[in-house]
């Protein structure tokens, strides 16, 4: 068997792999239309598919996409704007007012290619009528840090904007629209992927003002009063705009855990995908899964060592330190601590666009020798945990994943080694 350390990183590189926009998006690409092709979209991949189209399109062709720092590529005939994440800013909202002014006007025989991925919704905001960029910011920051899942922070975002929600879906109409998106949040929910700016949205203004209400998020009373009366709803299910749009998954997390599994089954290990779709608070993930790796160990798990156990999903983080943190580290910080000195499990833990929180470190290693060389250091694991510090943690061990952008998003990437007691 290779080195416990490079097969963990070898699995990760291949879940990356699995979602390389210029393998994945070509396969869905539409025929050519009688008029014109526009392209938009946002996302830290969204360059990538934007290269990706541009190589393939033998067509006419002209658009704009929004990507996060250090994403951009040099597309041809496709303009590529970089924006800030996870705070939304200008920049972004300049791109998306771009965006609906290149797509409104269009008719029956144009095309819009819409490519969004992980990071969308951030990277594209366009405040709805009456809320400032200011004040956007503010909500979003909160609830990035008050544990809210995927889920709920997209509803909020859907409700307080102009673009999501299905409102450049209904913009492109009458012409033909088809979205290509890589998924980056748990079950693939359209909706959810860049806040859904193409589809439509059962949800209310109603359940984003409760999710505001349940994470008490501090809000302008002008806001609350627009919500509570259904002023900022989102395109709906049955919109008659929306009768041509089609919308494409063309990566997911699952076919990158898929692909991990198969480079651990090629190095005689048995691989287990436990789910593509896991949330929760970080640490307690974390814990959860020590115990389920040291059952394994023993024998007594849903599979025998040698195995890799993985997992992916989007888990949250409720902010209560000033540390370096990421939501990667700190579930392999927590489970780590919770497993203490097993001598035959390894774990990686690594965000697949190459950020972790905020910064330009995907995620890290636990190693059998981790707390010895802890000791070692005189640093204490739990204090680091406590202050949300674990990019801190791991760097000062030199076990930190670094990749860079890698210009895709399946979103947390988790792979637990076991291999067989000596």
């Amino acid at each position: 068997m290779v080195n416990s350390d490079s097969l963990l990183r070898a699995a990760f590189a291949a879940a990356i792999d699995a979602a390389r926009p210029d393998i994945c998006v070509t396969r869905f690409l539409p025929d050519a239309p009688g008029g014109r092709t526009v392209v938009v979209g946002a996302g830290k991949a969204a360059a990538a598919m934007a290269l990706a189209v541009d190589r393939h399109w033998g067509a006419e062709l002209s658009g704009m996409v929004v990507t996060a720092p250090g994403c951009a590529l040099d597309c041809p005939r496709i303009e590529v704007i970089e924006a800030t994440h996870p705070l939304p800013g200008e920049a972004g909202q300049r791109a998306a007012q771009d965006m609906l002014r290149r797509v409104v006007g269009l008719g029956a025989d144009d095309l819009v290619i819409c490519l969004l991925s992980g990071g969308g919704s951030s990277l594209m905001p366009l405040p709805a009528d009456g809320l400032g960029l200011g004040e956007k910011q503010a909500i979003t920051h909160a609830l990035l840090r008050s544990g809210a899942t995927i889920g709920e922070i997209n509803c909020v975002r859907r409700h307080l904007s102009r673009i999501k929600g299905g409102r450049l879906g209904v913009a492109c109409h009458p012409a033909r629209l088809v979205t290509l998106a890589i998924s980056d949040v748990p079950g693939d929910d359209p909706r959810d992927i860049a806040s859904g700016p193409t589809v439509a949205d059962a949800t209310t203004c109603a359940d984003a003002l409760e999710v505001l209400d349940r994470y008490s998020v501090e809000t302008p009373p002008r806001v609350r009063e627009e919500l509570r009366a259904g002023r900022w709803e989102s395109v709906k299910p049955g919109d008659p705009r929306l009768a041509r749009s089609t919308f494409h998954i063309v990566a997911t997390p699952q076919q990158s855990l898929e692909a991990a599994a198969a480079v651990a089954r090629a190095q005689g290990l048995t691989p287990l995908v436990l789910s593509d779709r896991i949330e929760g608070e970080a640490r307690t993930v974390g814990r959860e899964m020590a115990v389920l790796a040291l059952s394994v160990a023993r024998g007594e798990g849903p599979v025998r060592p040698p195995c890799m156990l993985l997992s992916g999903g989007e888990t949250t983080v409720t902010v209560v330190g000033n540390g370096r943190g990421g939501r990667n580290v700190e579930f392999l910080l927590a489970f780590g601590i919770a497993l203490g000195a097993a001598e035959c499990v390894w774990a990686l833990a690594a965000d697949t666009d190459g950020v972790d929180g905020t910064e330009p470190i995907a995620g890290a290693v636990w190693k059998p020798d981790t707390l010895g060389r802890v000791a070692r250091l005189g640093l204490a694991p739990q204090v680091f945990l406590d202050a949300n510090d674990a990019h801190s943690f791991f760097e000062a061990l030199g076990d930190s994943v670094v990749t860079g952008p890698t210009r895709t998003n399946v979103n947390d990437f988790r792979a637990i080694l076991v291999l067989t007691a000596a």
